[in-house]
């Protein structure tokens, strides 16, 4: 095996973590790997919240550029950063297996959120986020939070800010998980939140064998479900859409929702089938929920200037 396997990865500590995880997942396969480092749009926009960037593709766009112009060989994401509809040309090679996908609370200090009556100042750049705090929370102000974690960990403890929300999985794969964190387990998470996934070129057999040895079958399936959800509910617009689907057994359960970027609507739907049956759920949820209330939000976000 002469061939060098070109990683391609964005610069933030998270990003290399994952692509490391990658490369020696292919060096213990036997394949030869190295890393090419790529910066991003998300990565040299720090100010603009995310929505008004556009959000799906930021993250990814250089690397897509990179990976069709023969730069590099694979591209390593976080899935919930890549769009529902990747870039023709390029493929899923392999998902990992999925770790935490739930939301976290990092408070400024372990004595942040004594008062539960208290109106609170919560950072993040995420609409979703946003939306699901101010619907648990109305009263509470919600402050723009840009930057890769370590960015975003010391702003917290820079602004007059009581917390911020990050992705557990991000904070604890780079070992930055703060011990007060408090886990937002009524917070449904972004569609693929905590799973990692690595694309070639279409028609690359080299590399799609590689990236067999290692496709976690449940992680993609349960991802699909999701990113079909939102792909589903997306009607062109930033939207506060979450999904999760596990599965237990031979079942699969999903949980999704949509609300108003100001909290104050949200349609939920759970369904609950067997893995043979899976294949449309993304699509069959949304359908569903549209149909049941979401529709009037969905259509809401064209009067509405975020």
């Amino acid at each position: 095996m002469e061939k060098v396997i070109r990683i391609g990865t964005r610069e933030s500590q998270l990003a290399l973590w994952q692509a490391n995880t990658v490369k020696d997942i292919l060096t213990k396969n036997g394949y030869k790997a190295e890393l090419v480092l790529i910066k991003s749009e998300g990565d040299t926009d720090l100010k603009t919240p995310l929505y008004e960037l556009g959000v799906q593709g930021i993250f990814t766009r250089a690397l897509d550029i990179a990976l069709l112009s023969g730069d590099i060989d694979i591209a390593v994401h976080s899935m919930k950063d890549v769009p529902t509809q990747m870039a023709k040309g390029i493929v899923q090679m392999a998902v990992l297996p999925r770790a935490s996908y739930k939301d976290i609370m990092v408070p400024k200090t372990a004595a942040s959120f004594l008062d539960d009556l208290a109106p609170y100042v919560i950072a993040t750049s995420s609409i979703r986020r946003k939306a699901q705090w101010l619907n648990k929370y109305p009263n509470d102000k919600i402050e723009n939070l840009r930057g890769n974690v370590n960015t975003r960990l010391r702003k917290v403890q820079e602004n007059d800010w009581n917390g911020a929300i990050f992705a557990a999985a991000g904070l604890e794969r780079i070992g930055l998980r703060p011990e007060h964190a408090i886990e937002l387990d009524w917070m449904l998470p972004a569609p693929a939140q905590g799973a990692i996934i690595v694309v070639c070129r279409e028609g690359d057999t080299y590399c799609l064998e590689a990236g067999a040895q290692f496709h976690d079958e449940d992680t993609a399936l349960c991802t699909q479900i999701e990113r079909d959800f939102l792909r589903a509910l997306m009607g062109g617009c930033s939207t506060p859409i979450s999904a999760l689907a596990t599965v237990v057994g031979g079942q699969v359960t999903f949980t999704g929702n949509i609300l108003s970027t100001d909290g104050k609507q949200k349609k939920e739907i759970t369904k609950k089938v067997s893995k043979s049956e899976a294949v449309n759920l993304g699509q069959s949820a949304a359908k569903e929920l549209l149909e049941n209330g979401g529709q009037a939000i969905l259509e809401g976000f064209s009067n509405v200037k975020i």
